[in-house]
Protein backbone atom coordinates (compact mmCIF):
# COMPACT_ATOMS: atom_id res chain seq x y z
CA UNK A 1 0.00 0.00 0.00
CA UNK A 2 2.85 2.43 0.82
CA UNK A 3 4.40 1.76 -2.54
CA UNK A 4 1.14 2.59 -4.31
CA UNK A 5 0.88 5.95 -2.58
CA UNK A 6 4.47 6.75 -3.43
CA UNK A 7 3.87 5.84 -7.05
CA UNK A 8 0.83 8.16 -7.26
CA UNK A 9 2.79 11.10 -5.80
CA UNK A 10 5.49 10.63 -8.40
CA UNK A 11 3.00 10.26 -11.21
CA UNK A 12 0.84 13.28 -10.29
CA UNK A 13 2.74 16.50 -11.32
CA UNK A 14 0.62 18.72 -9.05
CA UNK A 15 1.37 16.78 -5.93
CA UNK A 16 4.77 15.28 -6.43
CA UNK A 17 6.57 18.27 -4.80
CA UNK A 18 4.52 18.13 -1.60
CA UNK A 19 6.69 17.35 1.42
CA UNK A 20 6.27 14.16 3.25
CA UNK A 21 4.81 14.44 6.74
CA UNK A 22 7.88 12.62 7.99
CA UNK A 23 10.35 15.17 6.52
CA UNK A 24 11.55 18.16 8.63
CA UNK A 25 10.05 21.49 7.46
CA UNK A 26 12.58 24.16 6.39
CA UNK A 27 12.17 27.71 7.58
CA UNK A 28 10.83 30.23 5.00
CA UNK A 29 13.56 32.14 3.21
CA UNK A 30 12.26 35.51 4.37
CA UNK A 31 12.16 34.59 8.01
CA UNK A 32 15.24 35.38 10.02
CA UNK A 33 16.09 34.55 13.54
CA UNK A 34 16.16 37.61 15.81
CA UNK A 35 19.62 38.95 16.53
CA UNK A 36 20.61 39.25 20.12
CA UNK A 37 22.54 42.46 19.31
CA UNK A 38 19.63 44.33 17.63
CA UNK A 39 18.45 47.36 19.61
CA UNK A 40 14.69 47.60 20.19
CA UNK A 41 12.89 50.33 18.19
CA UNK A 42 11.81 53.37 20.22
CA UNK A 43 8.46 53.28 18.45
CA UNK A 44 8.01 49.63 19.47
CA UNK A 45 8.69 50.46 23.12
CA UNK A 46 6.31 53.45 23.22
CA UNK A 47 2.85 52.71 24.56
CA UNK A 48 0.06 52.62 22.01
CA UNK A 49 -1.42 56.04 21.22
CA UNK A 50 1.64 58.07 22.28
CA UNK A 51 4.36 59.84 20.25
CA UNK A 52 8.07 59.47 20.92
CA UNK A 53 9.46 62.09 23.27
CA UNK A 54 11.19 65.00 21.47
CA UNK A 55 14.23 66.94 22.65
CA UNK A 56 13.47 69.78 25.06
CA UNK A 57 15.49 72.22 22.94
CA UNK A 58 13.24 71.61 19.91
CA UNK A 59 10.11 72.19 21.97
CA UNK A 60 11.50 75.46 23.33
CA UNK A 61 12.43 76.62 19.81
CA UNK A 62 8.91 75.98 18.50
CA UNK A 63 7.35 77.75 21.45
CA UNK A 64 9.57 80.79 20.83
CA UNK A 65 8.78 80.88 17.09
CA UNK A 66 5.09 81.06 17.90
CA UNK A 67 5.43 83.57 20.73
CA UNK A 68 4.50 87.24 20.75
CA UNK A 69 8.10 88.49 21.26
CA UNK A 70 9.22 86.65 18.14
CA UNK A 71 6.34 88.05 16.06
CA UNK A 72 7.16 91.56 17.31
CA UNK A 73 10.81 91.02 16.35
CA UNK A 74 9.81 89.90 12.85
CA UNK A 75 7.55 92.95 12.49
CA UNK A 76 10.40 95.28 13.49
CA UNK A 77 12.80 93.67 11.01
CA UNK A 78 10.24 93.92 8.21
CA UNK A 79 9.55 97.57 9.09
CA UNK A 80 13.29 98.35 9.00
CA UNK A 81 13.75 96.71 5.59
CA UNK A 82 10.65 98.33 4.08
CA UNK A 83 11.42 101.81 5.45
CA UNK A 84 15.07 101.69 4.45
CA UNK A 85 14.76 100.35 0.92
CA UNK A 86 11.17 100.34 -0.36
CA UNK A 87 8.36 102.52 0.98
CA UNK A 88 8.12 105.11 3.71
CA UNK A 89 5.05 106.79 5.16
CA UNK A 90 5.23 110.58 5.38
CA UNK A 91 3.15 112.88 7.59
CA UNK A 92 1.92 116.14 6.05
CA UNK A 93 2.86 118.82 8.61
CA UNK A 94 1.71 122.01 6.88
CA UNK A 95 -0.85 123.50 4.48
CA UNK A 96 1.67 124.16 1.71
CA UNK A 97 0.26 121.42 -0.56
CA UNK A 98 -3.45 122.15 -0.11
CA UNK A 99 -5.86 121.26 -1.59
CA UNK A 100 -3.94 118.22 -2.91
CA UNK A 101 -2.75 117.26 0.58
CA UNK A 102 -4.25 118.36 3.88
CA UNK A 103 -2.52 118.83 7.22
CA UNK A 104 -2.45 115.46 8.98
CA UNK A 105 -2.63 113.38 5.80
CA UNK A 106 -0.23 110.49 5.50
CA UNK A 107 1.20 109.42 2.18
CA UNK A 108 3.31 106.52 0.99
CA UNK A 109 6.60 107.48 -0.65
CA UNK A 110 8.18 105.16 -3.21
CA UNK A 111 11.90 105.24 -2.43
CA UNK A 112 12.80 103.24 -5.54
CA UNK A 113 10.93 105.48 -7.98
CA UNK A 114 14.01 107.31 -9.19
CA UNK A 115 16.37 104.36 -9.06
CA UNK A 116 14.70 103.09 -12.23
CA UNK A 117 13.52 106.35 -13.80
CA UNK A 118 13.96 110.11 -13.89
CA UNK A 119 12.14 112.76 -11.90
CA UNK A 120 9.17 114.07 -13.88
CA UNK A 121 7.74 117.57 -13.99
CA UNK A 122 4.59 117.56 -11.86
CA UNK A 123 5.77 114.75 -9.54
CA UNK A 124 5.03 115.20 -5.84
CA UNK A 125 8.31 114.42 -4.12
CA UNK A 126 9.63 114.17 -0.57
CA UNK A 127 13.13 115.46 0.00
CA UNK A 128 15.46 116.18 2.89
CA UNK A 129 15.98 119.75 4.00
CA UNK A 130 18.64 121.24 1.70
CA UNK A 131 19.75 123.43 4.62
CA UNK A 132 19.52 121.16 7.69
CA UNK A 133 19.98 122.56 11.16
CA UNK A 134 20.89 120.92 14.45
CA UNK A 135 18.86 117.84 15.40
CA UNK A 136 17.96 116.81 18.96
CA UNK A 137 19.97 114.07 20.65
CA UNK A 138 17.36 111.46 21.66
CA UNK A 139 19.74 108.68 22.61
CA UNK A 140 19.98 105.24 21.03
CA UNK A 141 16.68 103.69 22.18
CA UNK A 142 14.50 106.80 21.87
CA UNK A 143 16.12 107.60 18.52
CA UNK A 144 15.37 104.10 17.21
CA UNK A 145 11.74 104.25 18.35
CA UNK A 146 11.37 107.67 16.71
CA UNK A 147 12.92 106.33 13.52
CA UNK A 148 10.36 103.50 13.40
CA UNK A 149 7.58 106.02 14.04
CA UNK A 150 8.76 107.99 11.02
CA UNK A 151 8.54 104.85 8.91
CA UNK A 152 4.85 104.35 9.62
CA UNK A 153 4.04 108.05 9.42
CA UNK A 154 3.24 108.69 13.09
CA UNK A 155 6.25 110.80 13.96
CA UNK A 156 7.83 113.89 12.49
CA UNK A 157 11.20 113.19 10.82
CA UNK A 158 14.21 113.86 13.02
CA UNK A 159 15.77 115.79 10.14
CA UNK A 160 13.05 117.99 8.66
CA UNK A 161 11.76 116.71 5.31
CA UNK A 162 9.64 118.55 2.78
CA UNK A 163 6.97 117.58 0.28
CA UNK A 164 6.52 119.73 -2.84
CA UNK A 165 5.69 119.49 -6.52
CA UNK A 166 8.43 119.46 -9.16
CA UNK A 167 8.12 122.48 -11.48
CA UNK A 168 11.58 122.78 -13.04
CA UNK A 169 14.01 120.02 -14.06
CA UNK A 170 17.81 120.35 -14.35
CA UNK A 171 18.67 123.00 -16.94
CA UNK A 172 15.16 124.49 -17.14
CA UNK A 173 14.52 128.22 -17.16
CA UNK A 174 11.64 129.32 -14.90
CA UNK A 175 9.95 132.70 -15.26
CA UNK A 176 6.97 133.88 -13.20
CA UNK A 177 5.19 136.88 -14.69
CA UNK A 178 1.85 138.25 -13.54
CA UNK A 179 1.06 134.99 -11.67
CA UNK A 180 1.82 132.84 -14.73
CA UNK A 181 4.56 130.21 -14.47
CA UNK A 182 6.60 129.84 -17.65
CA UNK A 183 8.94 126.87 -18.16
CA UNK A 184 11.44 127.41 -20.95
CA UNK A 185 9.18 130.18 -22.25
CA UNK A 186 5.94 128.15 -22.24
CA UNK A 187 3.05 128.58 -19.75
CA UNK A 188 2.82 125.61 -17.39
CA UNK A 189 -0.53 123.81 -17.28
CA UNK A 190 -1.37 123.29 -13.59
CA UNK A 191 -4.85 121.77 -13.19
CA UNK A 192 -4.15 120.93 -9.53
CA UNK A 193 -4.20 124.62 -8.51
CA UNK A 194 -7.22 126.46 -7.17
CA UNK A 195 -8.15 129.86 -8.60
CA UNK A 196 -6.79 131.51 -5.46
CA UNK A 197 -3.47 129.67 -5.80
CA UNK A 198 -3.13 130.74 -9.44
CA UNK A 199 -3.34 134.36 -8.32
CA UNK A 200 -0.54 133.84 -5.79
CA UNK A 201 2.21 132.57 -8.08
CA UNK A 202 4.01 135.92 -8.01
CA UNK A 203 5.62 138.05 -10.66
CA UNK A 204 9.00 139.35 -11.82
CA UNK A 205 10.92 136.14 -11.00
CA UNK A 206 13.56 134.42 -13.09
CA UNK A 207 15.42 131.18 -12.30
CA UNK A 208 17.82 128.85 -14.11
CA UNK A 209 17.80 125.40 -12.53
CA UNK A 210 21.32 123.96 -11.96
CA UNK A 211 22.26 120.70 -13.68
CA UNK A 212 22.05 118.68 -10.47
CA UNK A 213 18.95 120.25 -8.90
CA UNK A 214 15.17 120.72 -9.08
CA UNK A 215 12.87 123.72 -8.78
CA UNK A 216 9.86 122.92 -6.57
CA UNK A 217 6.70 124.72 -5.44
CA UNK A 218 3.80 123.94 -3.14
CA UNK A 219 0.26 123.72 -4.56
CA UNK A 220 -0.88 126.34 -2.03
CA UNK A 221 1.09 129.08 -3.74
CA UNK A 222 0.09 131.77 -1.27
CA UNK A 223 1.31 129.73 1.72
CA UNK A 224 4.36 127.76 0.67
CA UNK A 225 8.05 128.18 1.43
CA UNK A 226 9.55 126.71 -1.73
CA UNK A 227 12.13 127.39 -4.43
CA UNK A 228 10.70 130.87 -4.94
CA UNK A 229 11.25 131.95 -1.33
CA UNK A 230 13.94 130.72 1.03
CA UNK A 231 14.15 127.04 0.16
CA UNK A 232 16.08 127.46 -3.08
CA UNK A 233 16.93 124.66 -5.46
CA UNK A 234 16.68 121.05 -4.28
CA UNK A 235 19.77 118.89 -5.02
CA UNK A 236 18.86 115.59 -6.67
CA UNK A 237 20.73 113.67 -3.97
CA UNK A 238 18.34 115.09 -1.35
CA UNK A 239 15.29 113.48 -2.99
CA UNK A 240 13.90 110.65 -0.85
CA UNK A 241 11.21 109.44 -3.24
CA UNK A 242 7.92 110.10 -5.00
CA UNK A 243 4.66 110.36 -3.05
CA UNK A 244 2.13 108.21 -4.89
CA UNK A 245 -0.87 107.57 -2.64
CA UNK A 246 -2.69 109.03 0.38
CA UNK A 247 -3.23 106.29 2.97
CA UNK A 248 -4.81 108.27 5.83
CA UNK A 249 -7.41 109.44 6.70
CA UNK A 250 -9.84 107.16 4.84
CA UNK A 251 -11.80 110.16 3.53
CA UNK A 252 -8.70 111.39 1.65
CA UNK A 253 -7.39 108.03 0.43
CA UNK A 254 -6.40 107.98 -3.22
CA UNK A 255 -3.57 108.17 -5.71
CA UNK A 256 -1.44 111.22 -6.46
CA UNK A 257 -1.05 111.97 -10.16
Amino acid sequence: MREAVSWRLMADPETRDLPSPDDPQPLPLHAAEPSLDAAPSPAAEAPAGTEPAQPARGRRTRRFLGSTPFLVLVAIVVAIVVKTFLIQAFYIPSASMEPTLQVGDRVFVNKLAYDFGDVGRGDVIVFANPHPGATPDRGIIAGFVHWLGEGIGFAQPQDEDFIKRVIGLPGDTIDIRNNVVLVNGHPLDEPYLTAAAEQANGTGMHFVVPADSLFVMGDNRGNSADSRYGLGYVPLDKVIGRAFVVIWPPSDMGGLG
